[in-house]
């Protein structure tokens, strides 16, 4: 890895330069992206750059683009989010372009102290883990994309629990971020990026993804204690809700509570008109998996969450996760 200090003798260098990217491009570098040739990521990104409508313009100072030329070869972006973090869209182009582009995102990253930039990578992503490894990723968890399709099925519980869903929105904000703490206690979901973010870093995650906010988030109640958490977000133009997050606190794990919560996470989804609900589940959580395999989730696809963040690097180990 080139030293950053090194980086005027490596543009230098190289026939191409990596520059941020100038208004008057920046219609081609977004086409550039990766994220805009691949249908599964087209919502996303537009909904990305729509929320840069009415952000000041440095907050574009993210996006970089190489040039050859005159000729607009690859572009990288680094979206800004909330707390100081950010997501990476990937270039789709040469591994020549790309490795300036990464290089000179990661700089771009530490020059603005950044606590987490992530990225979400699936396996026929035009840049390879490996070539994100080498320019500083770290991959905090190994996910499992999971889908009731249209054929949603009840889980069989015996009797109703009666478990009673309190709006989110009541709770005040030190209730809600205690109540995540809680949550988070032992989890098995992605435990590395619980290490790195703190319990308002996470929260403010979860608000960045969903629009609609707290208008399906519910505070679990049960026997006159607040037990768990079920965050969901309405995707009614595509035809689905996604289950953001699911848990109880550890007193109330291992009683079947979370059947009941499913199902009634499921009825609520159905009564809101989705044909259904998607959800990703960390590849070592054998007891959420199981949970919606007997619901009839299945799995449609599988990613690698890699950031860049402080700590030792390390690769994603796939043998943990079903083939």
């Amino acid at each position: 890895m080139v030293a950053g200090e090194e980086l005027m003798t490596l543009q230098q260098a190289l026939p191409f330069q990596a520059i941020q990217c100038p208004p008057s491009r920046r219609r081609e570098a977004l086409l550039q992206l990766a994220a805009a040739h691949d249908p599964a990521q087209q919502a996303a990104l537009s909904a990305a750059i729509k929320a840069m409508y009415h952000q000041p313009e440095d907050h574009w100072d993210g996006l970089w683009i190489t040039l050859e030329a005159g000729q607009l070869t690859g572009a990288i972006w680094v979206q800004r989010l909330p707390m100081n973090m950010a997501q990476l869209w990937l270039p789709k182009t040469e591994k020549k372009y790309a490795d300036a582009l990464l290089y000179a995102a990661r700089r771009w990253v530490k020059t603005h102290n950044i606590r987490l930039c992530h990225v979400e990578l699936l396996p026929e992503a035009p840049v390879s883990e490996a070539l994100l490894i080498e320019h500083g990723m770290q991959c905090l968890a190994c996910l499992e994309r999971l889908t009731s399709g249209r054929r949603e099925r009840r889980l069989a519980i015996g009797e109703a629990t009666p478990l009673w869903l309190q709006p989110f929105g009541e709770l005040s904000p030190p209730e809600q971020l205690a109540l995540l703490a809680a949550v988070g206690q032992d989890s098995l979901d992605s435990r590395p990026l619980r290490d790195v973010l703190s319990i308002e870093e996470l929260l403010a995650g979860f608000y960045q993804q969903d629009p609609q906010a707290p208008q399906h988030w519910y505070a679990v109640n049960y026997q006159g204690a607040v037990i768990g958490v079920l965050l969901l977000a309405s995707h009614l133009a595509s035809g689905h809700w996604e289950l953001m997050l699911m848990g109880l606190t550890p007193k109330w794990r291992g009683q079947g509570l979370g059947r009941s919560l499913l199902n009634k996470a499921l009825a609520l989804a159905q009564q809101a008109g989705a044909q259904e609900v998607v959800l990703a589940v960390d590849a070592v959580n054998l007891p959420a998996k199981r949970l919606y395999q007997q619901a009839g989730f299945e799995r449609y696809a599988q990613q690698h969450l890699l950031a860049w963040k402080g700590g030792v690097e390390r690769g994603c180990d796939s043998s943990e996760a079903p083939k």
